[in-house]
């Protein structure tokens, strides 16, 4: 058994185990306090997301492997909300339905899972929020080319330095955790994507607060 006195032995030089715990609540800190900075952005993120939900709209969420897995939480935390009283907001998950992404993939081709669907699942008022920890997926990417082309709003979390989406045209609002670690990325993740679900609430119990003009 591993005490607080003892080393913990791995690539490079022993550590001791306080260390190293302190040294995993940093890199998670940093990450997560880098994301926080931006709040205005995550406000105005929340807004437009309520908007489009107050008008009708739904929420498509995807992404690949454990991304594909944040997918599914995502909507099943607006579809069915764990706190009582709190409205249902329509969303679905594009990686749920393994039939329809092996035929899809088997014959369109991987890259197009996502996109086909959202081809003949989105409607205008809707959103399409991206998973992906490091923004470079091919799939992610042409759905998010084709949710832009059906109209849809369009927010990409992200990871690493965001890859090429941080940047893409086809991305109305992009959340990146800098960090080069896929734990921490997904870890606070599940953060920001509690906070959406929280402050979309928000905005959609206050409509008032749907005025552009209201976040400076």
């Amino acid at each position: 058994m591993v005490t607080m006195r003892e080393s913990v032995v791995g690539v490079g030089p022993p550590v001791s185990v306080g260390t190293a715990i302190r040294d995993a609540f940093v890199r998670r800190e940093q990450a997560a306090g880098e994301l926080a900075a931006d709040a205005v952005r995550m406000a105005i993120i929340c807004r437009d997301m309520a908007a489009r939900f107050a008008r009708g709209g739904k929420l498509i969420v995807f992404g690949n492997g454990g991304a594909g897995t944040d997918a599914g939480h995502i909507a099943v935390e607006f579809m069915h909300p764990v706190i009582v009283g709190k409205r249902a907001l329509p969303a679905l998950a594009l990686a749920n339905d393994g039939a329809t992404v092996t035929g899809i993939g088997a014959r369109e081709g991987f890259a197009e899972v996502f996109a086909y669907q959202l081809r003949h699942f989105a409607d205008p008022e809707d959103i399409a929020l991206a998973v992906s920890p490091d923004g470079r997926e091919a799939s992610v990417g042409r759905g998010l080319e084709a949710a832009r082309e059906a109209g849809l709003l369009t927010v990409a979390l992200l990871g690493g330095d965001g890859g090429d989406l941080a940047e893409a045209a086809t991305v109305d609002h992009a959340l990146v955790v800098r960090s080069a670690d896929p734990l921490v990325v997904k870890e606070v993740h599940v953060t920001t994507y509690h906070v959406l679900w929280e402050l979309v609430h928000v905005f959609l119990e206050q409509p008032g607060l749907l005025s552009p003009a209201l976040i400076a």
